[in-house]
C-alpha cells in the first residue's frame, strides 16, 4: 500500500482587493506540511496553479520551493507538481535540474519528459515518456505509475497530440492518448493516477462553476473534458482548477478537485478546504479521506440596512474579510464608510446599493450593482448606453480583453 496527498490551487501571491494573503497561505501551508507528516504520506501530488501569476513575487516563489523542500523531507517523499493554467510552464521547469537532487518533480509542459534519476537509496524514476512517470520505490511498496497533463493552451495542446487538423476534437484525441499509456504502461502490479490541470465534468450533469476570477480553461472546441473521456485502467483522478472540493461521477474509480487551500473570492465564503489523503493498493479501489483545512481568514458578504448595525456586526467579527453591502435611500456619507473603516480593518469592498421612495423615480433610474460579474456590468452598461444588449461578438472581444489583463 501506499499513501498519497493530492492537493492544488495554491495561487501563492494572491490578492483579495488590496488585501495581501501572503501570511495566511503561509499558515495553511505550514498545516498542509504537518498533515503530510501525521499521515506519513509516500508521495504529494500538487495539480496546478501553484502561483496566482505568470510573475510571481519573490516573496511567493520563495514560500513555494521552501514549502516543497518541507514536504519531500530530505528527497525521502518524491513530490510532483504540475502548472496549471495561472503558471508559466516555462518558470515551472527552469529549477528541475535542481529540484530533482531534493526530492521534487516540476512539470510545466505536457509533452515534458522527465529524466530518469534516483534519489539516493529512497526511490527513483524507472521509466518516463512525454506524460508518463513511473516512481519505484527501493523497498516493499507498490510502484506509482502517473499520467501528467499540466494545463496547455490550444496551440500547446495540438502540438503536443500531434493534431494538425483545426477540427480535431481534442477532447477526442486526449482521450485516445490517455488510454494509450494506460493501456501500455498501467498493469495491475502498480497504483495508477491521472493527474491534470483542466475542467473536468460529467457529460449529462450541468457544468461545475468556476471560481471568481478565473480564467475558462478552453482546449480547442472543448470547453470541458468530460469524465468519461478519462482513461480506463487508472484508479484515481487528482485534478486542480476548480476551487471547490468536488467529486466528479463518470467512472468507476474517484474524480477528485481537492479544492484551493483557501477561500480566494466571496463566492465561495463559507466554503471548507480540504487537502486529500488516498490510500492505495495495486488493482483495489482506493480509499480516500478528505482532511479539512484550518488555517486562513474566513470570508463573509454581509448586507445591512443600517451603518449602525453594520458597525455592530463588524466588532463581532475582526478576524473576517469582508464584502459589505449597505442599502440605503440615499448615498453613504464619507463620516459612514469612515466609520466602517474604523471599526474593521478586514473590509475588502463596501458596495452602496441605493434605493428610492418613490415608484416613478426607481422605474426611471438604472440601478448598477456592483456585486456583479465584470461581464454582467458590461451588459448593464452597454444596456444603458444603447439602449440593447451587446452582441455575442462584443461579448466574446470583451472577454479575450479580459482575459489578456489577468495573464
Amino acid at each position: 500500500m501506499i499513501r498519497i496527498l493530492h492537493t492544488a490551487d495554491w495561487h501563492l501571491g494572491k490578492k483579495l482587493g488590496p488585501y495581501s494573503r501572503l501570511k495566511e497561505q503561509k499558515e495553511v501551508l505550514h498545516e498542509l506540511v504537518n498533515l503530510a507528516d501525521q499521515e506519513q504520506v509516500d508521495a504529494v501530488l500538487i495539480a496546478g496553479d501553484l502561483y496566482d501569476q505568470f510573475n510571481p513575487s519573490t516573496e511567493a516563489m520563495e514560500l513555494f520551493y521552501s514549502t516543497l523542500k518541507q514536504l519531500t523531507r530530505q528527497g525521502q517523499r518524491p513530490v510532483i507538481v504540475i502548472a496549471g493554467n495561472h503558471d508559466s510552464p516555462d518558470r515551472i521547469e527552469v529549477s528541475d535540474p535542481l529540484a530533482r537532487s531534493c526530492g521534487i518533480v516540476l512539470i510545466g509542459h505536457p509533452q515534458t519528459e522527465v529524466p530518469v534519476f534516483q534519489v539516493e537509496d529512497q526511490w527513483k524514476i524507472s521509466r518516463t515518456i512525454p506524460g508518463f512517470l513511473e516512481i519505484e520505490f527501493l523497498d516493499d511498496r507498490p510502484p506509482l505509475r502517473i499520467i501528467h497533463t499540466p494545463f496547455a493552451n490550444e496551440y500547446r495542446m495540438k502540438t503536443y497530440l500531434g493534431s494538425e487538423n483545426m477540427d480535431d476534437q481534442l477532447r477526442a484525441v486526449l482521450q485516445d492518448h490517455w488510454q494509450s499509456i494506460a493501456d501500455t504502461y498501467c498493469d495491475d502490479h502498480g497504483v495508477n493516477i491521472l493527474m491534470t490541470h483542466l475542467y473536468v465534468s460529467e457529460r449529462t450533469k450541468p457544468l461545475p462553476e468556476e471560481p471568481d476570477g478565473e480564467k475558462p480553461i478552453v482546449i480547442g472546441n472543448a470547453q470541458v473534458i468530460y469524465s468519461d473521456n478519462l482513461p480506463q485502467g487508472i484508479q484515481y483522478a487528482a485534478l486542480g482548477h476548480l476551487h471547490r472540493y468536488q467529486h466528479i461521477r463518470g467512472q468507476a474509480y474517484p474524480i477528485v478537485y481537492s479544492s484551493s487551500l483557501l477561500c480566494y473570492s466571496f463566492s465561495e465564503a463559507g466554503q471548507t478546504k480540504y487537502a486529500v489523503v488516498i490510500d492505495a493498493d495495486p488493482a483495489k479501489e482506493i480509499r480516500l479521506n478528505k482532511i479539512g483545512l484550518t488555517a486562513g481568514k474566513s470570508l463573509a458578504r454581509k448586507r445591512f440596512y443600517t451603518v449602525d448595525d453594520a458597525v455592530d456586526w463588524l466588532n463581532q467579527h475582526p478576524d473576517t474579510l469582508v464584502e459589505l453591502t449597505l442599502v440605503s435611500d440615499q448615498y453613504l456619507k464619507s463620516s459612514d464608510k469612515k466609520r466602517l473603516y474604523e471599526a474593521h480593518d478586514g473590509i475588502v469592498t463596501i458596495i452602496p446599493e441605493v434605493t428610492f421612495d418613490h415608484r416613478e423615480e426607481a422605474e426611471n433610474t438604472h440601478q448598477i450593482r456592483l456585486d456583479r460579474s465584470m461581464n454582467e456590468l458590461f451588459q448593464d452598461y452597454f444596456i444603458f448606453r444603447h439602449g440593447q444588449t451587446p452582441s455575442g461578438e462584443l461579448m466574446e472581444l470583451f472577454q479575450e480583453i479580459q482575459s489578456e489583463q489577468n495573464l
